[in-house]
């Protein structure tokens, strides 16, 4: 991760100095530009993070240790939940701006969960998969610090865009079995790199974040790795090349990290077959 920078949204210019101007009341662009001179929000004191407290319940309450969720459960008692969300509609973007960088991807982390959850929930009877829930990514709007986002703006053209963090990948979770595993805790700045750590170790170590057959001669990765192989080779630019395995070197020393010695050596030798894992879509529900 980067060092802890202050981000400072084009919100503030839009909401402060051009109040009502088009183009600056909607969109992930007002959350994503800084101020014209970037001094604004370095200049102030770091004001107080978001109190995670009703989300941290909401977690302990519904998601087992495996990282499955008892979605009924939430259905039945969604008020904690819903007291989270609208604490993160009235969450003024100055004090966000105002935070250092690890501060502004937790609260990211935890918004996308918590609207995934909430997205879920929304429909009875709920659906056995979040792809059954028509525009659930690009067209359902949510309110977010003032502004209308989408699950997939606040992934791709905040989190992804803004933050030079792979690690990400690890900790959004869309409400699918092949996703990393739910954490039971909001994530917070202060111990984010650890909960980054242990949620990158605890997904690959599972069958759906990566699978070693010796035998066959096989690695196989989760199609995350495919779909966003760009974010690792811009966090590591100078990774040595992985043999036979140029284009993806930068993934696989991101997973060798995160991995006991033995696979480690495996894995940068590059004597395998690369594949990536079919994701399995259906809702990450926990068993009757």
């Amino acid at each position: 991760m980067r060092s802890a920078h202050h981000r400072a949204p084009l919100l503030l210019l839009c909401g402060v100095l051009l109040l009502g101007a088009a183009g600056c009341n909607r969109g992930a662009e007002a959350l994503l530009a800084r101020t014209a001179s970037g001094t604004t929000a370095a200049a102030q004191a770091p004001q107080p993070p978001a109190d995670p407290a009703d989300f941290n319940a909401v977690l302990e309450r519904v998601v087992d240790e495996r990282g499955m969720v008892d979605y009924e459960a939430l259905q039945r008692e969604p008020a904690q939940l819903d007291r989270y969300l609208q604490a993160l509609v009235a969450l003024p973007p100055a004090r966000f701006a105002s935070w250092p960088e690890a501060e502004q991807i937790a609260l990211l982390i935890n918004a996308y969960n918590a609207l995934t959850l909430r997205s879920i929930i929304d429909h009875d009877p709920i659906r056995p998969s979040i792809k059954a829930i028509p525009g659930v990514w690009k067209l359902r709007r949510h309110p977010l610090m003032g502004q209308r986002l989408t699950l997939d703006e606040i992934e791709h053209r905040i989190l992804r865009r803004e933050y030079n963090e792979p690690r990400i990948h690890a900790a959004l979770v869309c409400a699918a079995i092949s996703c990393p595993p739910l954490r039971r805790e909001a994530y917070t700045g202060p111990e984010l790199d650890r909960q980054l750590q242990d949620q990158t170790n605890r997904w690959l170590a599972s069958s759906e974040g990566l699978r070693i057959d010796r035998d066959a001669g096989t690695v196989a990765i989760s199609s995350i790795f495919q779909w966003f192989a760009e974010d690792w080779p811009r966090a590591d630019p100078n990774a040595a090349p992985v043999p036979g395995h140029k284009k993806e070197s930068a993934v696989l020393h991101f997973i060798a990290r995160h991995r006991p010695v033995e696979e480690r050596q495996l894995l940068l030798g590059g004597d395998y077959r690369l594949q990536y894992l079919p994701y399995n879509w259906d809702l990450n529900c926990q068993s009757p």
